[in-house]
C-alpha cells in the first residue's frame, strides 16, 4: 500500500470515488497564541495492491515535536475491495473543526495501517508577522 495524497485543505468531500480537494496547504498563520482554527479537512489517498484486498484498521495521530498528543486520534477501518483492476484506492477524509494551537511549532499527523507507520505529514503553525 501506497500514500499517494495526505495533506491538508480548506475543503474535501469524496463521491462516488471521486475525490474533490479545494485549497491545499501546510501552513497555518496566527496573529497570537493560544489560537484557534475554525476548520480544516484532512485528505489522505492510499493505494492498495490486490494482494492487501481486504480490511485495514487504520489510526491518524497528530503530535507535536516532543511527542504529544495534540488531538484525539482518529481510527477506523478501511474494507479494500477491488473492481477488477490490479489495484484499489481507498479516500480518507476528514473535517476537524476548531483545532486548537496553543503556540507555534510542527504538528506531525501519521497514518497507521494494521497498527504500522505508512506515512506523516507536517502541520507547520507560524505566528504571522504583519
Amino acid at each position: 500500500m501506497t500514500a499517494e495524497m495526505f495533506t491538508f485543505c480548506d475543503f474535501a468531500q469524496e463521491n462516488n470515488g471521486k475525490l474533490t480537494i479545494v485549497g491545499t496547504f501546510d501552513t497555518i498563520l496566527a496573529k497570537d497564541f493560544p489560537c484557534v482554527h475554525p476548520q480544516l479537512a484532512l485528505v489522505i489517498r492510499i493505494r492498495f495492491n490486490i494482494s492487501e484486498f481486504s480490511p485495514h484498521a487504520f489510526k491518524i495521530e497528530a503530535r507535536d515535536l516532543d511527542g504529544e498528543v495534540c488531538m484525539e486520534p482518529i481510527a477506523g477501518t478501511i474494507d479494500v475491495r477491488g473492481i477488477g483492476n490490479a489495484t484499489s484506492v481507498s479516500h480518507l477524509v476528514f473535517n476537524i473543526a476548531s483545532f486548537r494551537f496553543n503556540n507555534a511549532g510542527v504538528i506531525n499527523f501519521i497514518l497507521y495501517i494494521d497498527d504500522r507507520e505508512q506515512s506523516s505529514v507536517p502541520l507547520y503553525v507560524r505566528k504571522h508577522h504583519a
